[in-house]
This record gives C-alpha cells, sequence and structure tokens, in this order.
C-alpha cells in the first residue's frame, strides 16, 4: 500500500524477508483473511497511520518457519491463527508471503477446524464477544432469555455474534437486506431476520418479540437506522457500536437515552491483553464446540485477486472474505 487512496491501488511487490526479534515468530501466511478495518484504513478512515508502504491484513493463519528468542509457545512447522494484536495496523499485516508476528498473539488451530475457518475467525469473534459482553462485570454473557438485535448480521462479525449470542441462550433478531442471508442466519441460529430498509422496521420488530424489547444491540451501521436502535431498546438496554457502514448518526437526540436508563458503548478488541484474548478466545472455542458450529466463510480468492477480495467485502459477504497466499 503505496497510498491513502483506498484498496484498489494495492500492487504486488517482493520485499525483503522478514526475521523475529525476541518474542516474535515469523509466519509463512497460508490463508489471510479480509476485514472492514483493512478498507478503512487503506482510505485514511481508521485511527492508525502507518507510515507508507504498509502491508494491509490483521487475520491470517500460517505455518512457524522461524523462530525469535524467548518463545517457547511455538515451534518451527506448527500451523498457527493470529489472535489478535498490531499486524496490519503499525506493523506489516498478513497479505504477504511472511510476516511478523508476537508469539503470544499466535493460538494453534482448534481441533476439527480448517486452516480456513481459524484464518478469519479471531478478531470478528473476539469483537462480537466484547460486543455482547462488555455490560457485566467481569466480563459475562447477558442473562438468558435476554433479547440481543444484530445489524449487518450476515458480515464477519454479524455472523459471530449470532452464534455466539444463541450460545448464551438469547433471543436473537438480525437485520439483513438479503433474503437469502436471511435464509443462511436463520440455519445459523436466528429467531428472527428483518429487512432494516423496511418502512415499519420498528413496529414490525417490537410486534414480533411482545411483550420484550431488544435488551442489547450489536450495531455495525450506524448512520439513520441509530436511532431506530434507540427507540426499541427496552429498560436498562444497551448498544455496543462496532462500525459506521451506514455513516454518522443524523440528529441524534440525547433525551432519548433518559427514561429507560439507556447506555452506549464503544468496542475495542485492541483493550484486551493478550491474556484476556486467549481466554475470550478459550471459551468462544469451547462454545462453537458445544453448538456443532464453525465459523462462516464466504469464499476464498487467489492471492493475485486481492483487489477483487477487497470488492466482495465491500459488497456485503455472508461470513469472511479470505485470500489464499500460499500451499
Amino acid at each position: 500500500m503505496d497510498t491513502y487512496e483506498g484498496a484498489e491501488k494495492l500492487r504486488l511487490d517482493e520485499v525483503p524477508e522478514p526475521q523475529p526479534g525476541p518474542g516474535q515468530v515469523v509466519i509463512r501466511i497460508l490463508y489471510a483473511a479480509l476485514n472492514p478495518a483493512d478498507a478503512f484504513l487503506s482510505l485514511a478512515q481508521y485511527p492508525a497511520k502507518p507510515s507508507l508502504p504498509h502491508v494491509l491484513g490483521r487475520d491470517g493463519v500460517g505455518e512457524a518457519v522461524a523462530i525469535g528468542a524467548g518463545v517457547a509457545n511455538v515451534k518451527t512447522g506448527d500451523i498457527v491463527g493470529i489472535l489478535r494484536g498490531n499486524n496490519g495496523v503499525e506493523r506489516w499485516g498478513t497479505l504477504a508471503g511472511m510476516t511478523v508476528v508476537d508469539s503470544a498473539d499466535l493460538v494453534p488451530v482448534p481441533q476439527g477446524w480448517s486452516q480456513q475457518e481459524v484464518a478469519g475467525a479471531p478478531l470478528v469473534f473476539l469483537t462480537a464477544w466484547q460486543a455482547l459482553t462488555q455490560w457485566s462485570e467481569p466480563d459475562a454473557p447477558p442473562p438468558s432469555g435476554s433479547v440481543a438485535l444484530i445489524t449487518g448480521a450476515s458480515g464477519g462479525v454479524g455472523s459471530a455474534a449470532v452464534l455466539l449470542a444463541k450460545s448464551m441462550g438469547l433471543t436473537v433478531v438480525g437485520l439483513s437486506r438479503s433474503e437469502q442471508k436471511a435464509v443462511q442466519l436463520k440455519q445459523l441460529g436466528a429467531d428472527l431476520v428483518f429487512d432494516p430498509a423496511e418502512k415499519n422496521l420498528r413496529k414490525l420488530v417490537l410486534a414480533a418479540l411482545a411483550p420484550k424489547r431488544i435488551d442489547i444491540v450489536v450495531d455495525m451501521v450506524g448512520g439513520p437506522l441509530f436511532n431506530e436502535l434507540i427507540a426499541m431498546l427496552g429498560y436498562a438496554g444497551r448498544i455496543s457500536v462496532v462500525g459506521r457502514s451506514g455513516g454518522a448518526v443524523p440528529e441524534f437526540n440525547t433525551a432519548t437515552l433518559f427514561f429507560r436508563r439507556n447506555r452506549i458503548g464503544g468496542v475495542s478488541v485492541a483493550d484486551y491483553s493478550a491474556p484476556q484474548a486467549r481466554a475470550a478466545w478459550d471459551e468462544i472455542v469451547s462454545r462453537l464446540d458445544a453448538q456443532g458450529k464453525r465459523p462462516v466463510v464466504d469464499g476464498v480468492y487467489a492471492f493475485a485477486d486481492v483487489k477483487a477480495a477487497f470488492a466482495r467485502l465491500n459488497q456485503g459477504p455472508m461470513g469472511k472474505v479470505l485470500v489464499k497466499v500460499a500451499d
């Protein structure tokens, strides 16, 4: 990435092989996964603004090929996933043949999972986990029987939130503009799916839930829909803000929060320490295994077709968009 003019300006080039420092591992990337954050960063619409040239890519799975001093949890030849960290943000990321990762941010491929499934799962599932649990002390799921509404439910974080919310015993309401994706979301476990463009959305949702209202929202969209989300909240209802693909919220009236004591809070996986992220990840894997569910992969693109993969991300995939970097 040479400019902040978007992912369509990316170019393929040769660079020197990276070397591990203390506590680091060089990973030969097998699959990388794309996130909206990558696209936002490429347009200078993300908090981080790394020096150029830069390599995008926060997610990935690969083979450990070089080990730095002091690394005890990974050995050469291990196939590992990247849990979280600075890759693709300030440090070069996973859209490369090789990248350097802190060993504390690496996890083995869970038993029974494919390399593709683990390539794109950690960041979106940690994000969904934080969005659902950040209102409890300590980070605990909402009470069973609560109602969760998930906007952009077919995306990476959205589909992860559907799976995790069902594992918590929540009633799940998903929003998706696609009839086909609505069917797939119900297969994942969503109890109800509505088109967010529906003129009478609030009335339809509340009628379907009556006498309940929404207890927690995981919102990827923002924009004009946000005020509708607030109006659907019950007493002590919460909104976890993950993204803003719909743009700014127009004419936000703070008085709408008053009488039901509603709260709005941002989500940031970077706030997790490495041990916290690992503990959350272990819980996530355990819950998915108990359900017999796996992360959703939308499609896999060749390394040379990264721009097409970003175009698919922009269209709105069902789950994660992956890039196959190496065999």
